[in-house]
């Protein structure tokens, strides 16, 4: 869909076009109420504006919603969807990479209690192992922070692709 579109779509239409992107009420209605954008870039601006910040509920609600990195994504939810493709962009890696990486992610689950987030587009397999131990350091309250960022990014990510 194009800006256009968006701008067009009746309320309830719209919040299922932005629901994937982020299943939080708060942030799909603050980007639905702002229609319509003069620009994509300001769709854009408006999803990282609302996205800042997030809740702890917020988090834990997005949260539930996402795989472990590494895993496919079940379902035919257009959330589902969006996970799929992009963690196909990961591609096969090497076998002693994934099962690392399975590992930390049930280390990192095991110290935050819940799954470990990161956007994984425009990262390789590796970057992403050396970012999931890299953040075992964190402290629960700066993880949170980063969960939250990377939410954003991904929400940010998945709107520019339904706009283009």
């Amino acid at each position: 869909m194009d800006l256009t579109e968006f701008n067009s779509l009746d309320r309830e239409a719209a919040v299922a076009a932005v629901r994937p992107a982020l299943d939080v009420q708060r942030w799909i209605e603050e980007l639905v109420s702002g229609r319509p954008y003069g620009s994509t870039e300001a769709v854009l601006d408006a999803a990282r504006s609302a996205a800042n910040p997030f809740t702890d509920a917020e988090v834990a609600q997005a949260l539930s919603h996402h795989p472990m990195i590494g895993q496919r994504a079940q379902g035919d939810s257009a959330e589902a969807s969006l996970s799929r493709n992009e963690q196909a962009g990961l591609g096969g890696g090497d076998d002693a990479v994934k099962a690392e990486l399975a590992q930390a992610n049930l280390d990192y689950q095991d110290t935050f209690g819940h799954v470990f987030l990161i956007r994984a587009a425009g990262r390789s397999l590796p970057e992403i192992l050396s970012e999931a131990r890299r953040r075992m350091t964190n402290s629960p309250e700066d993880e949170r922070r980063e969960v939250a960022e990377q939410l954003r990014q991904i929400a940010v990510l998945r709107i520019e692709g339904m706009l283009s």
